[in-house]
């Protein structure tokens, strides 16, 4: 057990210090993302010193039910691929581009509007992708017009990761916990929608009274240059995504996974495009934008973090956690447990950490703990930028666009908005259990 979660939380912590002081590593013309290659190296050790057999790896990676990590990767990555898509084709810029324009040259109405598209793009597609396309379009919008662009960062950032709790799509982690425990597109939405809601206009209310300083200066209109890329390419784009979220909230009826659905329609997605391509005579960037802004590094980091959680599981420490967290209200502890843990070693290895714990609770208290794990998951990510893989892209992207927003800044306004969110998601979900 020691051996188990020594190296656990050692490649936890080096996974942390890399984030904050070594993000990549360089070879030639390549640059790699260190905290996967740390996560990695950690699953090898534990793999070699038999902290968890290899044959247990192998059958968890083999096996045909909802805790199969492959296919929930599968799931995550074709709905980014799907993102990427309208992403490339400009989608995303114009439709912030229409906001612009529809708030004239105040902020406060920019301030509305932009949260009223985000927010609506990430409840159908995903938060991630939502904040690294949104991102640099501020920042370079917000240069050109010479207003600060802090609210307006923060509140895509704030938008995205509230509001991503509403549908099962609109994270990885909602992804992963959720199927896991084999719910249903509908099941989840009944529960998520009002604690996803009251946390959503909490986040926005707060975010506005602390920031509403910054936004009274008027602002300069000025061309964004935002352009649908191909009309006929962006609408098999959105169909696809449509009758993609379209059957997965029927995949319980027609007896289809969710991620078979996904990875058919992005398939699907890859024909008509390479078919057009060809009719055309053109070459299809869309597609190689895909292949190149997938997040590919994902599959090496939570296969990792799944070998790391099995060994724990093997060791006899997640029995450890489930007996402690059952201890009390199931709602306030596995809530402020996966807030807290997110921060610790990110929100994706906390889902797949928690999701083993749960599988030790009783069935009239896997509900509550449940959705309180997947909310702590979202909103932890708003406490400090190291709660999930966006902060730590999203902070990476602001250094490249040399606009200050360091570790302490973001602690100072996440944490006031973060918990009181967390504290109304958690009552919305008391409400609605």
């Amino acid at each position: 057990m020691f051996g188990a979660l020594a190296v656990s939380g050692i490649t936890c912590l080096g996974v942390i210090l890399s984030v904050l002081f070594f993000p990549t590593l360089k070879i030639k013309k390549f640059k790699v993302s260190t905290y996967w290659l740390i996560a990695l190296m950690g699953a090898i050790i534990l793999v070699l010193i038999k902290s968890v057999p290899i044959q247990t790896v192998l059958k968890g990676l083999i096996n045909n039910s909802s805790m199969n990590p492959l296919k929930i990767l599968v799931l995550f990555i074709s709905m980014s691929v799907l993102s990427v898509y309208l992403d490339a084709l400009g989608f995303f810029e114009y439709m912030a581009g229409v906001a612009v324009k529809r708030a004239g040259g105040s902020q406060y109405k920019l301030f509305f509007y932009l949260y009223i598209v985000v927010s609506i793009l990430t409840v159908f597609t995903s938060n991630d992708i939502i904040i690294l396309t949104f991102t640099p379009f501020i920042c370079i919008f917000a240069r050109h017009t010479k207003i600060n662009a802090l609210p307006f960062l923060f509140l895509v950032f704030i938008a995205a990761n509230t509001w991503s709790m509403m549908l099962i799509v609109g994270n990885p982690t909602n992804i992963y916990l959720a199927t896991l425990f084999e719910v249903t597109f509908f099941d989840y939405f009944k529960i998520m929608v009002l604690p996803t809601v009251m946390a959503s206009l909490t986040a926005f209310f707060g975010l506005l009274l602390i920031l509403k300083k910054h936004l009274k200066k008027p602002m300069e209109i000025i061309e964004t240059g935002n352009k649908i890329q191909n009309k006929f390419l962006l609408i098999v784009g959105l169909i696809h995504l449509s009758v993609c979220i379209i059957l997965i909230a029927i995949s319980a009826y027609i007896n289809l996974e969710m991620w078979l659905i996904c990875l058919i329609c992005v398939i699907s997605l890859f024909l008509i495009t390479l078919i057009y391509s060809a009719v055309k005579k053109s070459e299809p960037k869309e597609l190689a934008t895909c292949l190149k802004k997938a997040p590919w590094e994902l599959i090496p980091f939570v296969l990792s973090m799944f070998v790391i959680v099995l060994s724990l599981n093997h060791t006899g420490v997640l029995v450890i956690i489930a007996s402690f967290l059952t201890k009390g209200v199931a709602e306030i502890n596995f809530g402020l447990a996966s807030f807290l843990a997110s921060n610790i070693i990110n929100n994706i290895p906390m889902s797949i950490m928690f999701g083993d714990v749960l599988t030790y609770l009783r069935q009239a208290e896997l509900s509550k703990a449940l959705y309180a794990t997947i909310i702590g998951s979202n909103l932890g990510a708003i406490f400090t930028p190291i709660g999930a893989l966006a902060g730590i892209m999203w902070t990476n992207i602001l250094n490249q666009y040399k606009i200050k927003f360091n570790f302490l800044d973001f602690i100072k306004y996440g944490s006031i908005i973060s918990l009181s969110a967390l504290f109304m998601a958690i009552l919305g979900l008391w409400l609605v259990l």
